[in-house]
């Protein structure tokens, strides 16, 4: 028997560490950027219960541990001893003990090559890692969107075509997966054979090689074939079969000897035709997820136990739809198998229609409700679960201002936490609207941070990134409400606390005196932009904005587009409402006054112009119509248009 000394605040404490009978460690990156990383250790006793434990290995290229976490650990030189807490001593037979820390890094990062534990080489087969370890180990994923899945092929939907610098790009940010979406229709030959091209499944096949060799995890998909000619399944079974089968064949042999980085998920986001209720809707996905369970594992290799991921109907997360993948996975009765959902928010505020403007807390409700469903559903009964897209529907860097962005900034940080202690592996949704790709960087390095944080920690906010302050008049101070999320306020960079600003709880205040020196000449616009630090996560940026209330001017337009003169003053619009002269609801989606940014409105600050969208007029009746226009100041100004056929005029 050994004996370990344990230094813990100062105390030494005693431990009897027994001799280990075999051991398997999971060692994962599970963060890294330039210089630094963070390191997640979960070591499984193979052999008869311990009581007291040390797992030692060495470095290769230089690597330190800075900072360590459920753990002591010592260094010298590159040799490593983490030694067990007082209170995870003692691990049973077959039992895990978990801890993590931090490092630096220089050149490379690899995983080390053998560990020991208690004296015990740990040679526990990496191969033998279930669906839990792969799904946790693919965290946090990125979606390739709009390029594999684009029609009809991979540059259609204006990405360039990928290259290897792009994976190790998305790699070196702190990702450990990629979803490849991919749609075959229009790469495969006629009936019967659907034969796919070659030129085509060898550049899926170069991607996929590219990906592993750049260490992610690799999930691949069946994807808008779902909405092409899957969803005609109930009306047209023989066909659909035949081709899904042919399809899931050849895909399932050309990588039937790729390793288990390797994830096949069935089909995205599934749905059907032809159909009279959910009851055959989910019999027609059962049917489907069986047939490709069933010929993957028949095709041999390392396809005999790959990880595969399987849909709820419509990829949706509603309670129907959770219970009745569930049953597919009792009636399937395969140990390698995962659940997959989507996650776009909660629909007003992900399109910004009907006043949702702000994550709010029935945008957060919606989110933790929709978080717990599946892990009560899933994880708690040891199925993992991959959220393989998520993001907010109309965040788009051609569609700027549909989402403000400290809002979206709020969004991001509570999926990234809630989802992390829900044990639920995340793959954002990027379609080009996150990385440019062409440039290898992130279209907004905050966006970025703020995502990145919330893999490991909390980040603070605040009510609003915006205190606006009117252009004429005394300047006096303003407030904000500060959202701790378990932080703690550190103070504002740069400015000095009861001078500058001052701290009455969660109320941050501004003092008139630092505002008139931020704002200078008192010129439209952000003026300057301060700093909020937090004991964790990314600093809180504020914009303080000189605004005045905007103006409005006559218009005559057509049905085709009628375009407002509207000097903006410094302000943006925040949403639009438009209601008839009886006061009932005007246009598309009736049922709210407030229309949906974008697709019926949008502003064009550059122009000084509102422009009201053929799409808004399509359901607008004759006559005379008042608009709305709610401003992110909290001004609002009104303006009347009337409609008579497909002439339309307007004025304030």
């Amino acid at each position: 028997m050994l004996t370990s000394v344990l230094l813990l605040a100062g105390v030494l404490v005693a431990t009897a560490a027994q001799a280990a009978g075999g051991c398997r460690v999971d060692y994962r990156v599970s963060a890294q950027w330039q210089g630094g990383f963070t390191a997640d250790v979960s070591v499984t006793n193979l052999g008869a219960a311990i009581n007291g434990w040390n797992l030692k290995w060495a470095f290769s290229s230089g690597q330190r541990v800075t900072q360590a976490w459920s753990a002591t650990v010592s260094t010298a030189g590159d040799q490593v001893t983490a030694t067990n807490a007082s209170w995870n001593a003692a691990v049973p037979a077959n039992g895990s003990v978990s801890f993590g820390f931090n490092g630096s890094w220089t050149g490379a990062n690899p995983v080390p090559p053998a560990f020991t534990l208690n004296g015990v080489a740990c040679t526990g087969d990496e191969n033998t890692a279930g669906p839990e370890d792969i799904v946790a180990a693919m965290q946090p994923g990125w979606n390739l969107g709009n390029t594999l899945d684009a029609i009809p092929g991979e540059t259609s939907w204006g990405n360039p075509l990928t290259t290897r610098e792009l994976l190790r790009h998305v790699k070196s940010q702190g990702y450990n997966s990629v979803r490849l979406p991919i749609t075959w229709s229009n790469h495969h030959g006629a009936a019967p054979d659907h034969t796919i091209d070659t030129t085509w499944l060898n550049r899926v096949r170069q991607i996929v090689d590219w990906a592993l060799a750049e260490d992610l995890y690799v999930m691949i998909n069946l994807h808008h074939d779902s909405w092409q000619w899957i969803n005609t399944y109930p009306t047209d079974k023989a066909a659909v079969t035949a081709r899904y089968t042919s399809l899931w064949t050849q895909i399932s042999a050309a990588f039937r000897d790729h390793p288990e980085e390797l994830v096949f998920e069935s089909t995205n986001e599934p749905q059907f035709a032809g159909t009279t209720d959910d009851t055959q809707n989910y019999a027609a996905l059962a049917e489907l997820n069986e047939i490709f369970v069933d010929l993957v594992r028949a095709s041999g290799g390392a396809n005999t136990t790959r990880l595969l991921v399987l849909p709820t109907l419509h990829t949706n997360a509603d309670q129907g739809r959770l219970d009745a993948l569930n049953a597919e996975f009792d009636a399937l009765d395969d140990p390698n198998l995962a659940a997959t959902v989507h996650f776009y928010g909660y629909w007003p505020f992900s399109v910004n229609i009907a006043g949702g403007t702000r994550y709010d807390s029935t945008v957060e409700q919606d989110l933790v409700n929709t978080f717990d469903r599946v892990k009560t559903s899933f994880v708690d009964r040891g199925i993992p679960v991959i959220v393989g897209e998520w993001a907010l529907l109309n965040w788009d860097h051609n569609r700027p201002g549909v989402i403000e962005r400290g809002e979206f900034l709020k969004f991001l940080e509570a999926v990234g936490h809630h989802a992390r202690i829900r044990g639920l592996t995340t793959m954002l949704w990027d379609a080009g609207q996150f990385l440019n790709r062409t440039e290898l960087r992130w279209r907004d390095q905050g966006v970025h941070d703020m995502i990145r944080a919330s893999w490991t920690t909390r980040s603070g906010t605040a009510s609003s990134d915006r205190i606006q302050v009117p252009r004429t008049g005394t300047i006096t101070a303003k407030s904000l409400t500060l959202n701790l999320n378990g932080t703690t306020f550190q103070g504002l960079t740069g400015l000095t606390q009861g001078t500058d600003y001052t701290v009455s709880g969660t109320t941050l205040t501004l003092t008139a005196t630092a505002l008139t020196r931020l704002l200078g000449d008192r010129s439209y616009g952000v003026r300057s932009t301060v700093e909020a630090r937090f004991s964790a996560g990314v600093p809180w940026r504020i914009h303080l904005v000189s605004y005045d209330t905007p103006t409005q001017s006559t218009a005559t337009g057509t049905t085709s587009a009628l375009t407002i003169p509207t000097q903006f003053r410094g302000d943006q619009l925040a949403t639009m409402e438009a209601k008839y002269a009886d006061g009932s609801n005007a246009g598309p989606a009736n049922w709210t006054s407030f229309k949906e940014f974008w697709q019926h409105f949008q502003p064009d600050y550059a122009a000084d112009t509102i422009i009201l969208k053929p799409e808004f007029f399509a359901e607008l009746n004759d006559g005379v119509t008042t608009l709305t226009f709610h401003f992110w100041s909290g001004a609002q100004t009104t303006y009347r248009i009337t409609k008579s056929g497909s002439t339309v005029t307007g004025a304030p």
